[in-house]
């Protein structure tokens, strides 16, 4: 008995040391199993068996190679662009042309009508400005002059007294619209007679396309086209005061509780900027029926051109446009240059034959 106990023990003992290794084996499989479809779905990680689920969250990260960062900026797309290749404009509304000849230079959908967004304050101006009214008598704004069509923002608060001729300032450098809406709302007749003048002026441009209903641009049916704000640029150009103001890259005036001027800075970057342009005449305009709208008066090549540019979708495009109509201009005019050079040279030379056979002639007889 005892020796059979003795062996059961021993039996016992040996199949323990055997089977441990693979209990061992079996445990660490079952801690490394991989967490169910659950789990993974909900972001789950289990710390161990004891501890609750924690929560992890995941952040989707889109990373940009430099290349893709610089090629989206139409600045950069026209400064690439020689002008020797055909003109492409973003803008869906287009026409540039030479103010001395009335040539055309490019024209794109120049018939069809659109919102003109702050190009109107062009119009504004001259109304103002042939009105005779006195420039320098101080206008209030008040609540008539806020904008409860689109809710756009003012930096003149109400109650904000200023000179007329700052507020034709405001209008045309920065396109304040509460500016501009002082400007018809402060005239004598107020706003309606001052609508009613800027639609006789426009008759009278030869603008027969466009109407006018309000001071600001900020109403949709303000309303224009391509071929008519040519003719309303090219009178506006020839209006000293507007000529002056609207090119200059800044204005300052002095609001109430403030000891220090605010400062209000020209809408166009071409302006604010200088650079190589000499830009007679500029007006941005922008409301989400009209896009992004700019006219403009320059001298390019030597050459007085106004270009109209509409509804460019891009914030930046329709500078790109003017960048890249710039280039063309220059470019077309330098190989113009080149070729009458060529013909210049060639008339010289038939000259010079000419007088030689004459020449020639003459010792015979």
């Amino acid at each position: 008995m005892k020796y059979f106990f003795k062996k059961f023990t021993v039996f016992y003992i040996m199949v323990g040391l055997v089977l441990t290794p693979f209990e061992g084996l079996a445990a660490t499989k079952k801690h490394r199993k991989a967490p169910s479809v659950s789990t993974i779905k909900h972001g789950y990680t289990a710390k161990s068996k004891k501890s609750s689920y924690k929560r992890v969250q995941y952040k989707r990260v889109t990373i940009r190679k430099p290349h893709q960062l610089r090629e989206t900026s139409p600045l950069i797309a026209a400064d690439r662009y020689d002008g020797s290749s055909p003109l492409t404009l973003a803008s869906t509304k287009a026409l540039i042309v030479n103010q001395n000849t009335n040539e055309i230079i490019y024209a794109k959908n120049t018939n069809a009508p659109a919102p003109i967004a702050s190009v109107t304050k062009l119009m504004t101006a001259m109304v103002v400005l042939e009105s005779g009214v006195d420039m320098q008598e101080v206008v209030t704004v008040t609540n008539d002059d806020v904008d409860y069509l689109k809710g756009t923002s003012s930096r003149l608060p109400l109650g904000t007294r200023l000179t007329r001729n700052d507020m034709l300032h405001l209008a045309l450098i920065a396109s304040e619209n509460r500016a501009a809406s002082v400007l018809a709302t402060t005239f004598p007749g107020g706003k309606a007679k001052f609508v009613q003048l800027m639609n006789q002026k426009a008759q009278s441009l030869g603008m027969t396309n466009s109407y006018f209903v309000d001071s600001t641009g900020l109403n949709s049916n303000n309303v224009s086209t391509a071929e008519d704000l040519v003719k309303m640029v090219n009178a506006a150009h020839h209006v000293k005061e507007i000529h002056n103001i609207s090119t200059m890259a800044s204005h300052e005036v002095y609001l109430a509780n403030r000891h220090a001027p605010t400062l209000f800075r020209n809408t166009n970057i071409l302006v604010r900027n200088g650079g190589d342009w000499n830009i007679g005449l500029s007006k941005t305009g922008f409301i989400n029926e009209a896009g992004r709208c700019l006219v403009m008066q320059a001298n390019l090549a030597g050459e007085p051109v106004i270009m109209v540019l509409l509804d460019s979708n891009g914030k930046y495009s329709r500078i790109g446009d003017a960048n890249r109509i710039k280039k063309w201009v220059e470019h077309h005019n330098q190989v113009t240059a080149s070729q009458q050079a060529e013909l210049d040279t060639m008339v010289d030379k038939m000259v010079v034959e000419e007088l030689d056979d004459s020449v020639s002639v003459g010792q015979v007889y």
